[in-house]
């Protein structure tokens, strides 16, 4: 296992570019460690060692994720993402508590949070939605990028028109939130569900839109008509 992450961060650096770090640096207000490579070649690299991975069980899959994870540096995040989903066929209700571990200790970005949740966590609730409930425990936590978790994992059902009253309820415990990156997440989710439940959502906006944070506002409406955008931004 040590020799296969020690040749993933080896092509990682081998394809770092400085350009490109830059210009990634500026899509954060946090400090982030990247190595500057371009998204698809970090979805090359990683293809290529999974292809070289004898032992493609999920306890051992999981295992090399868990090391990518521990580094901190983006572009392992993303090929522990991939790797973990690449074995979702497999997934079992325990592991939610796996992604929710992740989510917790290592992620420290939007960039990571979001490909994470939008993918494995969505796709975990899909399958067993009683897990759902763990994410409202996650939109009371201390922790932003657990809060945005909680929203974000819905991104993919949301827009497949499932869960609406559980998106309802997780925008009513993050409404208040100061943190733009939660406001943005549950506004992202809302829009979302707007995709098939155009009226519902519209509906729930006009109804909180005197406490919402316009952030969350201006995201949750983004794909509706413009009359209905007006009458959701008029004071």
């Amino acid at each position: 296992m040590n020799k296969i992450i020690e040749n993933i961060r080896i092509d990682l650096i081998r394809n770092a570019d400085e350009r490109t770090k830059r210009s990634g640096e500026r899509f954060f207000k946090e400090d982030v460690k990247i190595y500057g490579v371009k998204s698809a070649i970090v979805s090359r690299i990683g293809k290529d060692h999974y292809k070289e991975l004898d032992d493609k069980s999920k306890t051992i899959v999981f295992s090399v994720c868990e090391e990518l994870w521990k580094s901190g540096v983006m572009e392992e995040s993303f090929i522990a993402c991939n790797w973990s989903y690449y074995v979702h066929k497999n997934y079992e209700p325990a592991d939610f508590k796996v992604f929710e571990r992740w989510v917790s200790r290592y992620v420290n970005n939007w960039a990571s949070c979001d490909t994470l949740c939008n993918h494995n966590v969505g796709t975990i609730v899909e399958m067993y939605p009683a897990l759902i409930s763990g994410l409202k425990k996650w939109a009371r936590s201390d922790n932003r990028w657990v809060k945005r978790a909680s929203s974000v994992s819905l991104i993919v059902p949301a827009r497949k028109g499932i869960f609406l009253n559980d998106i309802f309820e997780i925008a009513d415990i993050l409404h208040a939130d100061k943190d733009d990156m939660v406001q943005k997440g549950y506004g992202w989710m809302l829009k979302s569900a707007s995709q098939a439940h155009q009226k519902e959502v519209f509906d729930y906006v006009i109804r909180k839109k005197a406490t919402m944070p316009r952030t969350s506002l201006r995201y949750a409406i983004e794909k509706m008509p413009k009359e209905l955008k007006a009458i959701a931004m008029a004071k």
